[in-house]
C-alpha cells in the first residue's frame, strides 16, 4: 500500500433519516438488534463446544478451524459487503445478512462432521460480514459526529447482547439438542429480517459516471497509515476470537468449573463487554473530544496483562480467578471494537464509509481466522491452556506497539481521497 498523501476536510453526508424522527429511539434499536442476531449464530457454536466437538468427532484444533471457516468466510466477504452496503443501502443490506445467516445455521444443523460444519460457518462469515459495514454506515447516515462513537458504542452493544443469550444454548442444551437450538436461531433471523425490512429504501441514483463497486476499497486501500489501523485490528482480534472461542473449554477442564458455571463466565464476560463498548465510546466522544487513539492502546495492553491471569487460572485450576479474569477481559479485549470502528469510519469521506468497514474487517477477520486454531494446536501440543493465553497475550501486546507507534490519529478528522 502506498500512501496517497492527499487529503481533504471531512465530507460526510447530510443525515437521510427524516428530519422528525429521533435515530436514538427509531433506528439505533435496529442496528443493535442485527448486531445481536448475527453474533447469536457464532458464539452458540463457541458455548456449545462442549456438545458439539465431542458429537462431530473434532479435536481442539479443528474445533478451532470452524471459527476459521467462520473468519475466512468475514475475510472473502468483507470487500463485496461494504461495495453492496454502498450500493444499496442499509436496510437491504441488512436483510441479506439475515438470508445468508439463516442458509449457514440451517447447513450447520445438517453437519455430522468437519466438512459440512466448515462450509455452514463459512455462509455465516459471509451473512455478517454484510452486518458490521451496514450498521457503520447507518450511524454515520444518522448521527451527529460529536456522539458517533457512543453511537456505534450502542450499536455494538448488539454483539455481548447475542453473546449472553447465545451463552445460555449451554444451558439449554440438557433439554434440546445443539441442531434444535441452530434451528430456533435461524427462525429468529428471519424474523429479524423482517424487521429490517422495515428501513429499506430504494438505492438512490449516483450523479455522474459510476465509479464501480470497488471504487472505494482501492481508494481506503492507497492510505498506509489506515493499513496499519486493520493490521493492529487483525492483532487484537486474534484475542478477542480465541478468548471467546476456548473460554467455555478452559473453564470445564482446566479451571475445573461446572458446566454451568462455564456457562455463566462467558454469559457474564460477553454481558460486561456491553458495558464497556458503550463506556470506551462515550468516554472517548466526551472526556477524549474524539482522539481515541491513546484509549484503545490502554485498554487493549491491559487485555495483553489479564490474559497471563487466564494462564494462572489454568496453572491453579481455580474457577473463582477464571471468572474474575474473563470479566476483565469482557471489559477490555472484548469491548475495544466499537473505537476502532469509529477511527476507521471518520478516516474517510462519507461516501466509503462502507468500504473502509469493510477493509478493516479484513484485518480484524485475518486475525479471528489465524488464532483459533493456532490456540488449539498449542493446547494439543502441550496439554496446557496456560501456553495458549500467554501466546495471546504477547500477540495483543504487539498489536499495541504497532498501533501505539505506527498508526497516526488525526484530531481534524481528515479524510483520504
Amino acid at each position: 500500500m502506498c500512501n496517497s498523501g492527499t487529503v481533504s476536510k471531512p465530507a460526510f453526508s447530510v443525515s437521510t433519516i427524516e428530519p422528525s424522527a429521533n435515530p436514538w429511539r427509531s433506528r439505533l434499536a435496529i442496528l443493535l438488534g442485527a448486531h445481536a442476531i448475527g453474533t447469536m449464530h457464532s458464539v452458540s457454536v463457541l458455548a456449545l463446544a462442549p456438545v458439539m466437538r465431542p458429537e462431530l468427532g473434532l479435536n481442539f484444533a479443528e474445533f478451532g478451524l470452524l471459527m476459521t471457516a467462520y473468519s475466512a468466510g468475514q475475510v472473502s466477504g468483507s470487500i463485496p459487503a461494504g461495495a453492496f452496503v454502498e450500493r444499496v443501502g442499509v436496510g437491504w443490506a441488512l436483510v441479506g445478512a439475515c438470508v445468508i445467516l439463516t442458509i449457514g445455521a440451517a447447513l450447520l444443523t445438517q453437519a455430522e462432521g468437519l466438512t459440512v460444519a466448515l462450509l455452514a460457518l463459512l455462509t455465516i462469515g459471509w451473512g455478517y460480514s454484510i452486518t458490521n459495514p451496514a450498521t457503520a454506515r447507518g450511524v454515520l447516515e444518522w448521527f451527529p459526529p460529536n456522539r458517533r462513537a457512543t453511537a456505534i458504542g450502542l450499536k455494538q452493544t448488539g454483539v455481548p447482547v447475542g453473546g449472553v443469550l447465545a451463552a445460555g444454548t449451554l444451558a439449554i442444551s440438557a433439554f434440546l439438542s445443539w441442531q434444535t437450538i441452530i434451528w430456533l436461531i435461524a427462525v429468529a433471523t428471519l424474523c429479524n429480517a423482517a424487521i429490517c425490512f422495515t428501513i429499506a429504501e430504494r438505492p438512490k441514483r449516483r450523479s455522474g459516471a459510476s465509479a464501480g463497486p470497488l471504487a472505494g476499497i482501492v481508494k481506503v486501500a492507497r492510505d498506509r497509515n489506515f493499513g496499519i489501523l486493520v493490521l493492529a485490528s487483525g492483532l487484537f482480534n486474534v484475542g478477542q476470537y480465541n478468548f471467546f472461542t476456548y473460554l467455555t473449554s478452559f473453564m470445564r477442564e482446566a479451571a475445573q468449573a461446572s458446566q454451568e458455571i462455564a456457562s455463566l463466565t462467558l454469559g457474564l464476560a460477553q454481558a460486561v463487554s456491553a458495558i464497556g463498548r458503550i463506556g470506551w465510546g462515550a468516554m472517548s466522544d466526551m472526556v477524549f473530544k474524539g482522539r481515541r487513539k491513546n484509549l484503545a492502546a490502554s485498554v487493549c495492553m491491559a487485555a495483553a496483562i489479564f490474559f497471563v491471569g487466564m494462564a494462572v487460572a489454568g496453572w491453579m485450576a481455580e474457577a473463582m480467578i477464571g471468572i474474575v479474569v474473563a470479566v476483565l477481559l469482557g471489559l477490555t479485549i472484548a469491548s475495544y471494537a466499537s473505537l476502532m470502528q469509529t477511527m476507521a469510519v471518520e478516516a474517510v469521506p462519507a461516501e466509503h464509509s462502507g468500504s473502509s468497514i469493510g477493509y478493516i474487517s479484513i484485518g480484524t477477520a485475518t486475525g479471528a481466522m489465524l488464532g483459533p486454531p493456532l490456540f488449539g494446536a498449542v493446547i494439543d501440543a502441550t496439554g496446557r491452556f496456560a501456553d495458549g493465553w500467554l501466546m495471546t497475550g504477547a500477540i495483543v501486546a504487539s498489536g499495541v506497539l504497532l498501533f501505539a507507534y505506527g498508526f497516526r490519529e488525526n484530531p481534524a478528522k481528515q479524510h483520504i481521497r
